[in-house]
């Protein structure tokens, strides 16, 4: 008998265990699998965000300090029973756990230049994500995928942000000498690494008891939220798996002409739309509920702040969380800075009435900075929706394309 059939599971096991979760996955799969875990999400009733969560972190931190009563914030729900909070809770265990998987994790010390760097772009994070409504998911992605102009508008702030803070980065790589050594990392012991698969496997066993006995719960809350654990790690460990990053998908192009995470979130909006569009149909889920009232100016300004914001942090929203899981230490600060200037940022601007909302006329959100829009609403159909956002998204991929092969648009 040959030696390959006494050994299934050098030969054939591993080899299937290493191509899912060793291997890197495109980033092209990353965004379908994307999309599954979102429309699960949407089918039973909710949405995927992210800002709401990180800035409920912030509201605990100024209830921590005593700034609470100073900023007006109302004691903060649980971060565990907060369905956003929790959404980004399981998302940092979903990169933890493929992270030990693929021997990823490991505690990454930048120089501390770059810890600055952190905060000054989580600090901006925070104020861009309340001006526009959201994060690159809640103000950009989420309202696309759900027909709105404001993520367009989201989008084009995101971009114009991105040139500034690159340009920005450039300047202070050409001016700026103090603190770029970065520390010698320490090699962890082979023995460490080894258990590392197990412990994330012990993770993904944790994650299925944690949702399956929240499901059997008589609480209905309690019971209604199962479904966001699992997403919410499904997300996680999708987009570390892939490396899906939307900071990296706007800035990329800009920076190297790399196109392929771009494509990926093209490709996701592509497919996603449509879908989208049926489940709103079928009246399964409101549309508006994901659609910050915005539009244009929150979403504009907005979109140039954080856009300004995730280059020096050196991802999203999302980005950031599932670095977190990997172990960066530059992002734990990026995200701490983006949870606390999004709270206190939130409170004072609700204080002016800047962003405090109300319904008009027309049952629709309104704030000072923009209003709820919906493309079905404005355009008279999805047919038009369909063909609008089809040429939005096909104009963006031909300029890709076209970056790719010239190197037109990039700053480097």
């Amino acid at each position: 008998m040959s030696s390959e059939l006494r050994s299934p599971w050098k030969y054939g096991l591993r080899v299937d265990f290493e191509a899912v979760f060793v291997e890197p996955w495109s980033p092209y799969l990353g965004a379908i699998l994307l999309l599954i875990a979102v429309f699960a999400l949407m089918l039973s009733g909710e949405f995927w965000g992210v800002f709401g969560g990180i800035k409920l972190w912030g509201d605990w931190f100024n209830h921590f300090i005593g700034l609470d009563e100073v900023l007006g914030i109302h004691t903060p729900d649980s971060p565990l029973m907060h369905r956003l909070s929790l959404m980004n809770i399981t998302l940092v265990l979903g990169a933890f756990a493929a992270a030990l998987l693929s021997h990823q994790f490991h505690f990454s010390r930048p120089p501390v230049l770059e810890f600055i760097w952190g905060a000054l772009g989580g600090s901006l994070m925070g104020i861009g994500a309340v001006l526009a409504g959201g994060c690159t998911v809640g103000a950009f992605f989420v309202p696309t995928l759900h027909g709105s102009p404001s993520g367009w508008v989201m989008l084009a702030g995101l971009m114009i942000g991105a040139v500034i803070g690159l340009k920005l980065l450039l300047w202070t790589l050409d001016h700026i000498s103090w603190g770029m050594q970065a520390p010698v990392p320490k090699p962890l012991s082979p023995v460490v690494q080894r258990f590392y698969p197990w412990v994330g496997l012990a993770v993904i066993a944790s994650i299925l008891w944690w949702a399956t006995s929240w499901y059997g719960s008589p609480d209905e809350k309690t019971a209604s939220r199962a479904i966001i654990i699992l997403a919410g790690f499904a997300i996680g460990f999708i987009m570390h798996r892939s490396r899906f990053c939307v900071a990296r998908a706007i800035r990329e192009p800009f920076m190297t002409a790399e196109g392929d995470m771009t494509k990926a979130v093209i490709l996701a909006l592509a497919v996603g739309i449509p879908v989208a569009s049926l489940i709103f149909q079928a009246k399964l889920l409101d549309p508006y509920l994901a659609i910050p009232p915005r539009f244009w100016i929150g979403s504009l300004a907005g979109g140039v702040v954080f856009g300004i914001g995730m280059v020096f942090a050196g991802g999203c929203g999302t980005g950031s969380l599932w670095r977190v899981g990997e172990g960066h230490l530059k992002l734990w600060v990026a995200v701490f800075f983006f949870a606390w200037m999004g709270s206190t940022a939130s409170a004072l601007l609700n204080k002016t009435g800047l962003t405090v909302s109300e319904m008009n006329l027309d049952m629709l959100e309104e704030s000072a900075l923009g209003i709820q829009t919906f493309f079905p609403t404005i355009l008279g159909g999805w047919g038009w929706t369909y063909l609008a956002t089809g040429v939005c998204l096909l104009l963006w991929y031909l300029l890709v394309r076209y970056n790719e092969s010239t190197e037109k648009f990039t700053l480097f």
